[in-house]
């Protein structure tokens, strides 16, 4: 038994995912291009408008639907995350920040009896 995974994709679809490329290009370029000529808002809200049009335009593929598909998913997944409240983040990082000190400390500790025993045996040391 083998399961071929068989691409569907069309030459449609890859002329619109090239068509799409285009569009941002043209839009970063004119972004640019019009630099100083045009005010900068005006720029920005253009970069913007050709970027939806090239996201509108990729998304009409199959790669598209695939990836809208996976961002909804992502979105769906991200509403069911039960967020800790500030109190459960505070004492977390307190925690956190305890531990940390602790840690150094003992690093420290250690560090000072290795110099400490390295000197006495050889008697070279800071």
């Amino acid at each position: 038994m083998s399961s071929k995974s068989e691409s569907t994709r069309s030459p449609l679809d890859t002329a619109m995912l090239i068509l799409s490329i285009l569009v941002l290009a043209a839009s970063i370029s004119g972004f640019y291009y019009v630099q100083g000529q045009v005010h900068q808002v005006v720029r920005v809200v253009g970069l913007l408008i050709g970027a939806a049009i090239a996201v509108a335009i990729a998304s009409r593929t199959e790669m598209g639907r695939m990836v809208l598909g996976y961002v909804q998913g992502s979105r769906t997944e991200l509403r069911k995350v039960v967020w800790p409240t500030r109190r459960e983040t505070m004492q977390t990082t307190l925690i956190v920040i305890v531990l940390a000190l602790l840690v150094g400390v003992f690093l420290w500790a250690v560090d000072a009896v290795l110099l400490y025993a390295l000197k006495q045996f050889t008697g070279v040391g800071g």
